[in-house]
């Protein structure tokens, strides 16, 4: 957690005020809701996205002061997120979120379905409210691609022949957009209309990519990570490093690879397998190479902006993406 405290050391003073405007913006007249949200304000995780807005608003305003249409672009997206989150986790039949009991086993399905909707529309009226529509706009498109993503991801999961370039497409729309998004709402709170705003977009995408392929590894264990646990075998889930060992497998090894993970997931000893052969064959290390490239790309676009406190937190944060250990 130090890192995490050394990269919001420049914005600790946003960040606490963030704290109270995304709690008001929650309100609600209904008893009910104002109980369930006080309950997801209560289990908030590190609070990146915020972070993202604010350290991106703050690179490129000379002020000191974060403005108004900044704390508004944090809240709309931490409010939308949350939606998501909420019905992920009914989705996903999902009772744990970050160690705390989901909405949906607190309170049924029905609820929390609806809870997510108020947050949705909370997220867009503030927006709208304000007529900050360019913010608006790239929320509505983070969404759209966030649902698109996950739609290509059921989709192709049924066959177990995802191709790189297809993987790629999955991960940029369901993690990577998000992350873009907070980025490039920091850049147009604070400089609409101005070539900063798909820039910071990219470079957003770019950690968002390098934070998915980490996730992939953590399935496959290392002397940094720990132990291997096979989650994503289990689930059939086609990560980079098990794309990757298919991909330049011999027939025989390919048919195995992929008879194993389709009819004998749930098989302990042959998950080890598996990810013992995804090591042997170069998985690892190719979904290592193409994390740092991605890392790589996007700490070169910080090198656009002068040094300053908060282009050094946003460089901790790309390196605390693919260094961290969860």
């Amino acid at each position: 957690m130090k890192i995490v405290a050394q990269i919001k050391a420049p914005i600790l003073h946003e960040m606490e005020t963030f704290e109270q405007k995304f709690t008001h913006s929650m309100t609600s007249k209904v008893a009910l809701l104002n109980r369930i949200t006080h309950y997801i304000v209560k289990r908030k995780g590190k609070q990146m996205r915020p972070m993202f807005v604010f350290l991106v608003a703050k690179m490129l305003d000379d002020s000191n002061e974060i403005n108004e249409r900044s704390y508004r672009g944090a809240s709309v997206i931490e409010l939308i997120h949350t939606a998501t989150l909420v019905h992920d986790d009914v989705v996903d039949d999902s009772n744990m979120r970050r160690g705390f009991f989901s909405v949906n086993a607190l309170w049924k399905n029905k609820i929390a379905v609806l809870v997510g909707d108020y947050l949705l529309s909370k997220g867009l009226l503030l927006s709208i409210d304000n007529e900050d529509f360019d913010l608006l706009k790239i929320i509505s498109v983070a969404v759209r691609e966030m649902s698109e993503g996950e739609l290509l991801q059921i989709e192709k999961a049924r066959r177990l022949d995802i191709s790189e370039e297809v993987y790629f497409d999955i991960i940029r729309q369901k993690t990577a957009t998000l992350i873009a998004a907070c980025c490039s709402l920091g850049a147009a709170s604070v400089k609409p209309d101005s070539e900063h705003v798909e820039r910071l977009r990219k470079f957003g995408e770019l950690i968002g990519m390098a934070f998915q392929i980490k996730d992939d590894l953590f399935d496959y264990g290392s002397t940094a990570i720990g132990k291997p646990t096979g989650i994503d075998i289990k689930e059939q889930k086609m990560t980079l490093p098990l794309i990757h060992a298919i991909n330049i497998a011999s027939p025989e090894d390919k048919k195995w690879l992929i008879n194993s993970v389709k009819n004998h997931n749930k098989d302990k000893t042959r998950v080890k397998e598996v990810i013992q052969k995804v090591k042997t064959l170069g998985g690892l290390q190719y979904a290592i190479t193409k994390m740092d490239t991605y890392k790589d790309e996007a700490l070169s676009i910080l090198k656009y902006y002068p040094n300053s406190e908060y282009r050094e937190a946003l460089e901790l944060m790309v390196n605390y993406v693919i260094e961290r250990k969860k």
